[in-house]
């Protein structure tokens, strides 16, 4: 290549194309304009660099390369891609034009983009009155246009720079988001961390019943390709909001996840991910970041649930927390199936059915680990969380536990786990032996004995004692300080004589 390509340019260019709104719109609204724009230059600019490579190789023949071009990724049909719209950004309608070349894109490529763009208009009034929406639009796609987003395979060779700067930009999205970034977004921190417990293998299928933007699903499938240089892998979700299965899809393309399956819809309600035999599907590993305490979230019907999911219990009806946990245990595989699931430290130790649930699945040997992880990781919420990790096949019927609550770097708003917290953590899971302060290995007796309580401090004492206090010595330095100040009024004393008071 003839240019170093840096991420950091990359993403400097994308997050300034936000400035076309801010003040305007607001964040909420504008990330998808700008994430969808994103998707549609990155696939325009793969599909001119391979026009051209044709042209070049084959010349002027039209035929031949319209052929060849129909086995590209993502068919794009004459005027809906980038460049036709940036060529009549002056024109008014900016609006409609963007919305018939999406629509356009998500016809020629049903089978991939089934309704990924029906959420989204850009001719939509959030955006303003014509004339300003006009404007806005002009200045996006001109955004787009820099050298900096020449997203050309040729010119970025096989770099991940394009899926790296759609995760930095639903990374800063989520840290502007407030409570609502929980929605789409688990810090990628936390999603190493998930991904690194896991240990996805090769030839394994992973699910995210709770996927948001995909993130931490495909950390499991980046795991895989670090350890093995391989992509023999399948990557399942499920999310209930339309907008953000929609970032999912795109998040996938961008980082060359074609072996995905995102389908849209409540988990709990209507899960969608079935075999053919119309069972829930199982996988070797699921992973999930559910909405903390969800209200509302199916508990009327799902005491007659067609899948069994709830036959230990009955999660409450305002705190969705165990139904999200009982969903996962029912898809994971009978031999290799394991979990990994965020919680908040309330389903440690709340009582009523959801202690009778927790007591059954503990008595099951299902649960393997939990660690306690620090306050303000999470976008959206201060409070500490924990993550449970449960097995089908256990090798043992002990509980570890991980106080990792002191383990972070501190940030003006949010903490973060560095690679040093995620490694030890990891190191003691696989040690899976107790350690000082950090760890302890508990026996199903002693669980049984705190009446299947999981809250950590039970079973990781980080009590730092208090040195012992020398009284004989502290009196006689009292004693030596009370002297030196009776000398030193003395002679205090005797400069205000002198000075004539």
């Amino acid at each position: 290549m003839a240019e170093a390509i840096k991420q950091d340019d990359i993403n400097r260019a994308v997050w300034a194309a936000c400035d076309t709104f801010r003040g305007t719109v607001s964040a909420d609204i504008y990330k998808d304009y700008v994430l969808t724009l994103l998707f549609l230059k990155y696939i325009s600019d793969v599909w001119q660099d391979h026009y051209d490579g044709y042209r070049k190789q084959y010349g002027d023949t039209p035929e031949l390369i319209a052929e060849l071009m129909r086995s590209e990724r993502f068919v794009l049909p004459e005027g809906a891609r980038f460049y036709a719209m940036l060529d009549r950004r002056h024109e008014p309608g900016n609006g409609e034009r963007i919305d018939k070349a999406l629509h356009a894109i998500e016809d020629a490529n049903i089978g991939k983009l089934r309704d990924v763009f029906q959420d989204i208009s850009f001719n939509s009034n959030k955006l303003g009155e014509e004339k300003q929406k006009n404007d806005l639009l002009r200045h996006l796609l001109e955004d787009f246009a820099k050298p900096e987003l020449n997203m050309r395979p040729s010119r970025i060779g096989n770099l991940d720079v394009i899926g790296n700067a759609y995760e930095f930009l639903i990374k800063n999205f989520a840290s502007d988001a407030g409570r609502k970034a929980g929605e789409f977004y688990t810090p990628p921190e936390v999603s190493a961390l998930m991904a690194g417990i896991m240990d996805m293998a090769e030839g394994e299928e992973a699910c995210d019943p709770a996927c948001g933007s995909g993130s931490l699903l495909m950390k499991c499938g980046q795991r895989v390709q670090a350890k093995h240089g391989s992509k023999k892998y399948a990557l399942y979700g499920q999310e209930s909001i339309g907008s953000t299965w929609a970032l999912a899809k795109m998040n996938m393309f961008l980082h060359g996840e074609d072996n995905h399956r995102i389908e849209w819809g409540d988990t709990i309600r209507n899960p969608k991910l079935l075999d053919s035999e119309n069972s829930l599907k199982h996988f070797d590993v699921v992973v999930a970041n559910p909405p903390f305490s969800l209200d509302k979230w199916g508990h009327d019907t799902a005491e007659h649930d067609r899948f069994g999911r709830f036959r230990r219990g009955l999660p409450p009806r305002t705190k969705a927390d165990y139904a999200f946990i009982l969903h996962m245990v029912e898809t994971i595989k009978p031999r290799t199936g394991r979990m990994a699931v965020v919680v908040p430290h309330g389903v440690l130790f709340r009582g009523g059915s959801e202690g009778a649930i927790r007591r059954k699945l503990i008595e099951e040997n299902l649960l393997d680990t939990v660690i306690g992880l620090p306050e303000k990781l999470f976008y959206g919420t201060g409070i500490p969380a924990a993550i449970l990790i449960l097995r089908k096949a256990k090798a043992d019927r002990s509980v570890l536990f991980i106080d990792a609550s002191r383990e972070f770097k501190s940030g003006k708003n949010q903490n973060q786990l560095t690679d040093g917290n995620i490694r030890k953590i990891v190191e003691t899971y696989h040690a899976r032996a107790s350690a000082p302060k950090y760890a302890h290995l508990a026996a199903p007796e002693e669980i049984a004995g705190n009446d299947f309580n999981l809250n950590i401090p039970r079973y990781v004492d980080t009590f730092e004692k208090e040195p012992e206090i020398d009284l004989v010595a502290v009196r006689a330095q009292r004693l030596r300080l009370k002297a030196e100040l009776e000398e030193l009024e003395g002679k205090m004393d005797g400069y205000l004589k002198e000075l004539g008071y």
